[in-house]
């Protein structure tokens, strides 16, 4: 195993469960839970013997982190870059992409052919997304590529710190702007919505181009919401109108706008999409004109 970090004890003033010492000696291991983990997997070893959860530190100890294999697949599969530096980036998922998980094609497995290697002293092993879109959304998602900043972007998204922004079409007549604070299995849940324009369609009644945006995270939020508001998201097979099912260009949600403080570098960061072009076809190269 290659070894990462090498920590020396100092004089305690008691003893300590390595569980309970390590966390935050490590540059590349900042949790408890992570910690716990590395543990579990053989990667801390103390003077050289792998360490257990139970063991007490003492002091003067050389405790040791060391690099897991990397059992993950890596695809080569072009992405969109919207932004890049040393410690994140910003990529435009494409529809149909899930994020993780133990299948092959997925955004994560797709990262590592697509961004630089961060050149920082915490650098993750692999890019990680520290948020999710479902499987069938599309748009902006962000990365990080250090430590420091997946603990900081976790923290901020935790705190509503990272405005989202989403553009949908959904069917049905719909008021000009409101909010929906209707819970979602239990845990609160708030949406702000606005129309930006609204045409007349023979199939649906109407036919709405809006702007999202989710002040909570709760999954499929905002397919819950435009349903329950009587206005459901076009092409949502599972949130749906009877009889008002498109079966074409999957679903028109896309998350098309990220606003934060960059957790590092302390600069604005405000990122936004064009729409898709299958929103375009609907309503027109001008659809945002009237914003």
């Amino acid at each position: 195993m290659k070894l990462i970090e090498t920590h020396t004890v100092p004089e305690l003033d008691s003893p300590q469960r390595l569980s309970d010492y390590a966390v935050g000696v490590f540059l590349k291991l900042s949790t408890k839970k992570g910690i716990k983990k590395a543990i579990s997997k053989g990667l801390i070893k103390v003077d050289d013997r792998r360490g257990t959860t139970g063991k007490f530190i003492k002091g003067g100890e050389v405790i040791t982190l060391h690099e897991g294999k990397n059992n993950k697949p890596t695809i080569d599969l072009p992405l969109e870059i919207i932004f890049e530096d040393d410690f994140l980036a910003v990529v435009n998922k494409p529809a149909g992409m899930i994020v993780s998980g133990n299948q092959k094609r997925t955004l994560e497995n797709a990262l590592p052919s697509n961004l630089e290697k961060s050149k920082q002293a915490d650098k993750l092993q692999r890019a990680l997304p520290v948020h999710r879109l479902d499987h069938s959304t599309s748009g902006l998602i962000l990365i990080a590529k250090t430590r420091a900043a997946q603990t900081k972007l976790s923290q901020m998204f935790g705190d509503r710190k990272i405005k989202k922004t989403y553009n949908a079409i959904t069917i049905g007549k719909s008021e000009e702007q409101g909010e929906i604070d209707s819970s979602i299995k239990d845990k609160k849940a708030l949406t702000h919505f606005r129309k930006i324009q609204s045409i007349e369609s023979e199939k649906y009644g109407h036919l709405n181009l809006m702007e999202l945006n989710p002040h909570t995270g709760r999954r499929h939020q905002l397919r819950i919401h435009m349903f329950e508001n009587g206005t459901p998201i076009l092409g949502d097979k599972r949130y749906f109108v009877k009889g008002k099912i498109s079966q074409g260009s999957g679903l028109y949600l896309c998350s098309t706008g990220l606003s934060f403080t960059h957790p590092i570098t302390e600069n604005p960061i405000n990122l936004n999409l064009e729409l898709p072009k299958k929103f375009v076809k609907i309503f027109g190269g001008n659809a945002l004109e009237e914003e």
